[in-house]
């Protein structure tokens, strides 16, 4: 069910987010934002089954729309080009970016009426985690 996703979600806690990023390839410049950045997440997803998830934060405001299970080239907040699908697993969220030969997963799923995102890279794994907002 999509729908427990559904919400306006504030960033409390993050870890081990500056591995990701460097394992992903992420400039020092660019991680030292995106440590800082504290995004609001917003889910929504629409009659048609269009889920969007918007990522406001106050350096850039990125959004993307999707479908469960069907690719999409996706521009990631910090200039990736990927190759993006998203999948409902047991209850996850389950958006697998892939780009230049290289694939990373992240994981979202909502525990104690959290929303915990685990982001995946090779043996890199960090977790961020959300607390739904009025």
């Amino acid at each position: 069910m999509v729908e427990q996703f559904v919400g306006n979600w504030t960033l409390t806690s993050s870890d081990n987010f500056d591995e990701y990023m460097k394992a992903i390839g992420i400039g020092f410049a660019t991680r030292q934002m995106g440590n800082m950045a504290k995004p609001n997440l917003v889910i929504s997803v629409d009659d048609s089954g269009v889920i969007s998830m918007k990522s406001e934060t106050t350096f850039k405001t990125t959004e993307i729309k999707f479908k469960l299970n069907e690719e999409f080239e996706e521009t990631t907040a910090d200039g990736r080009k990927t190759m993006t699908t998203f999948t409902l697993e047991n209850g996850k969220l389950v958006q697998l970016q892939a780009w230049e030969g290289k694939k990373t997963t992240l994981e979202r799923e909502i525990q104690d009426g959290k929303l915990a995102a685990k982001c995946t890279m090779d043996d890199v794994v960090a977790v961020r985690t959300y607390e739904k907002g009025a």
